[in-house]
């Protein structure tokens, strides 16, 4: 695990989720195989990068826990958003700092496994308010989760 500091907010631009921990394993998927399916990415206006992310906010309990219902967001980080398009939603990524988790390049299907590690780990300050999933297009794939 390593530690990023940002400074600027970023916009995401995606089909949104409303899920939570112990429906996740089912739902995250199929909804990754809607955006996949639909070519939901190539419908996000004003994209910054190739990247896609899916971004953890609107908690149930935004900023004491990561329990109850969360909103799951798969899209992209765009530049601007005047208007946001018919079927999608958007979340704003808060600057600040995130741990860094790694998952092996290339292995989607090592995400979900990721995740239970990062609960797991009670040293992090948490602060469940906006966490992201980072997916570049060489393969690498980051979770960042905002720390205090």
């Amino acid at each position: 695990m390593k530690t990023l500091q940002t400074t600027e907010p970023m916009l995401v631009l995606g089909i949104p989720l409303r899920t939570n921990n112990q429906r996740a394993f089912e739902d995250i998927p199929t909804h990754w195989q809607r955006f996949s399916g639909e070519n939901w990415l190539a419908r996000i206006p004003h994209r910054r990068d190739g990247d896609v992310y899916a971004v953890y906010t609107h908690h149930a309990h935004e900023g004491v826990d990561n329990h109850g219902d969360y909103t799951l967001i798969v899209g992209a980080c765009v530049t601007h958003a005047d208007t946001v398009p018919e079927g999608l939603a958007s979340a704003v990524i808060p600057p600040g700092r995130h741990a860094v988790f790694e998952v092996e390049p290339g292995r989607h299907d090592k995400v979900g496994e990721r995740w239970l590690d990062v609960w797991a780990n009670q040293d992090l300050a948490k602060t469940y308010r906006c966490d992201h999933e980072r997916y570049a297009p060489d393969g690498k794939i980051e979770i960042r989760v905002g720390i205090r």
